[in-house]
């Protein structure tokens, strides 16, 4: 892989035959061995990706930088999208993935990017599961966008959430279902994170969809 990115890497049992891929982006602070235990249930049936952002934030790392809540340093915004896009395209090509089963998921920063990449790539990515994020406004109105009708995507928010206000979470459901996706919403009694009924409902998603 020609990546700026540091990654983990776990391979399924069976390499015999193309298999679908987890591309998995953690939040602001993290790091790639984050979100791994969030889909262990896919381990022998998923080649699976935890990308590491290459910003160093305390205690961990982030994949963008924010003029505030809501607000993402644009070139550095747009950067980083072109490279996990690539990252994408390339692990499809380099580990013989099945280009029609490609899933991203990504909590708080993570889930921005996975949102974005979404709309960005269109029918290259089947699903997104997006963990208490949002779409940043320029996205919406100046990013070239591609068709999401095909798209299956998992949007969760805690009720109490403190740092992205559990209301742009409805609003990234209103718009992806504006833009004809298959919308699966939830919402849960909690603040920044992830409840073990959100852990649940996101497995029964990726199983059934």
């Amino acid at each position: 892989m020609k990546s700026p990115f540091t990654f983990n890497y776990t391979a399924p049992n069976n390499t015999d035959k193309k298999q679908p891929a987890l591309f998995l982006l953690h939040g602001m602070g993290s790091n790639e061995a984050d979100l791994p235990q969030l889909v262990k249930d896919f381990e022998n049936t998923h080649h699976i990706f935890s990308l590491r952002g290459p910003i160093v934030q305390k205690p961990g790392y982030s994949f963008f930088e924010i003029e505030e809540i809501g607000k993402p340093i644009r070139d550095i915004f747009d950067k980083i999208v072109t490279h996990i896009q690539a990252f994408i395209r390339e692990a499809i090509a380099e580990y013989d993935l099945n280009a029609d089963d490609i899933t991203i998921l990504g909590f708080s920063q993570g889930a921005i990017l996975a949102q974005t990449i979404a709309l960005t790539m269109g029918s290259e990515i089947s699903k997104v599961v997006a963990l208490s994020g949002y779409i940043p406004e320029f996205v919406k109105t100046e990013y070239s966008k591609r068709s999401v009708d095909n798209l299956s995507i998992f949007i969760s928010h805690g009720d109490y959430d403190y740092v992205i206000p559990s209301q742009w979470g409805i609003e990234s459901k209103d718009y992806f279902e504006s833009m004809k996706a298959r919308v699966t919403f939830k919402t849960y009694n909690e603040g920044h994170g992830v409840t073990p009924d959100n852990h649940r409902d996101l497995i029964a998603f990726l199983k059934e969809s």
